[in-house]
């Protein structure tokens, strides 16, 4: 059964050819000229991914995408943006997007990043389908079932935020650089800025500390992250 993609575009020449493609490719697709009309279907069915534009008529892009993180925390979201600012790009992964693509884009690489995000959300179940149990601490991660808790108590986690954490317990034993991170998470040239993965240990700190966590993502001053523990 094809996996359903939801695009929310108002430009015509922009949603028509780039659903054309994506249907090529055997996904199931829906194009929608403005956020809300998106929005009310995903009220009644949501897809396995979305593909936002920012600057539609009615509901933005932005808000639309901070909606749906908030019905879904795991849906896969992509947003589409002539905006290339460092500054939109880390205000979209800051309201919960996955991946910033900017206009104007080639099919080929709205595809692979589609097909990589699809790879490590929940619906496809391919990734670390054989990779055992992670832990540090308290917090254990199931790959396979795309599971994080700590301790007693369940993490919910955008599928960009689930990896980015495995990445740091796989790699416990070190500090990993920002542009390792963007280059494992999106496993292609992603040429955003840095900052995103800055972003994301916001939203991972910010979930511990509502769950008074003993687990730390600690900044390596100049270099990148790594995992410690309260007493550290």
């Amino acid at each position: 059964m094809p996996q359903i993609i939801y695009i929310a575009d108002d430009e015509k020449n922009i949603r028509e050819p780039v659903s054309a493609f994506l249907s090529r490719e055997e996904f199931s697709v829906r194009a929608f000229p403005d956020g809300d009309s998106l929005m009310t279907a995903c009220e009644r069915a949501m897809p396995n991914l979305v593909i936002l534009d920012i600057m539609m008529p009615g509901t933005d892009g932005l808000s639309i995408c901070s909606r749906l993180r908030q019905a879904d925390s795991e849906l896969p979201i992509i947003i589409v943006s002539a905006k290339d600012s460092p500054y939109d790009r880390v205000t979209g992964l800051t309201l919960g997007s996955d991946d910033y693509l900017v206009k104007p884009f080639l099919p080929l690489e709205l595809v692979a990043r589609v097909r990589a995000l699809l790879r490590r959300s929940r619906q496809t179940g391919q990734t670390g389908e054989l990779e055992k149990e992670l832990s540090f601490g308290p917090l254990m991660m199931s790959p396979a079932r795309r599971t994080a808790f700590m301790g007693n108590q369940s993490l919910s986690l955008t599928p960009t935020e689930f990896d980015f954490l495995a990445y740091l317990v796989r790699n416990q034993d070190r500090a990993v650089s920002r542009e390792e991170l963007l280059k494992a998470l999106w496993q292609l040239d992603w040429q955003a800025d840095t900052r995103a993965t800055d972003d994301l240990v916001k939203r991972l700190r910010k979930k511990f500390r509502e769950i008074l966590s003993p687990v730390r993502i600690s900044t390596v001053w100049g270099y990148g992250f790594r995992l410690t523990m309260e007493e550290e």
